[in-house]
């Protein structure tokens, strides 16, 4: 028979992963719609693939509001798990520390001067594995955007000199 530690590890360790993995499955679905609706509002700008239209500034504010968009995005995230360790798992006393600690985790920065408490750890290095996925998602979407703006204006240049 478990001594009673082990039954109080075994249930910790299924509440953890419980919790964990539902801020991933959350914080993906938001990424996934983030991304989506940038993808819209971008595509819905047929300025952008107009070769008579001003392209360099609408191509840059295309860019600028797709960064400011995935800020947006990703402060959300944060915001959330900072919600969910102040007033789901009362892991901090103020909700400024649980922003500035989900801040710096889902960044990967990791200063390491505010620390979940024993019982949560796995929650926060979860969040910061997802952070770095999430992070690289962004990044990939940003230099995709990037290429498509690009390309279009080369399709410019090229029906100019025709």
């Amino acid at each position: 028979m478990p001594s009673l530690g082990v039954a109080n590890f075994i249930t910790d360790i299924w509440d953890t992963l419980a919790i964990s993995s539902l801020m991933v499955a959350v914080t993906v679905t938001i990424h996934f719609l983030g991304l989506a609706a940038l993808m819209y509002m971008i595509r819905k700008r047929p300025p952008l693939a107009d070769p008579q239209a001003r392209h360099f500034s609408l191509r840059f504010l295309a860019i600028l509001f797709v960064v400011f968009g995935l800020f947006a995005v990703h402060t959300l995230e944060i915001w959330l798990y900072a919600v969910v360790y102040h007033f789901g798992l009362h892991a901090f006393h103020d909700f400024e520390t649980a922003l500035y600690f989900s801040t710096v985790t889902f960044v990967s920065l990791g200063y390491g001067d505010v620390i979940l408490p024993r019982d949560w750890r796995l929650v926060g290095a979860i969040e910061a594995a997802n952070g770095v996925i999430l992070l690289g998602w962004s990044t990939a979407f940003l230099i995709t955007v990037i290429g498509r703006l690009r390309a279009l204006e080369h399709e410019w240049l090229d029906h100019k000199a025709e």
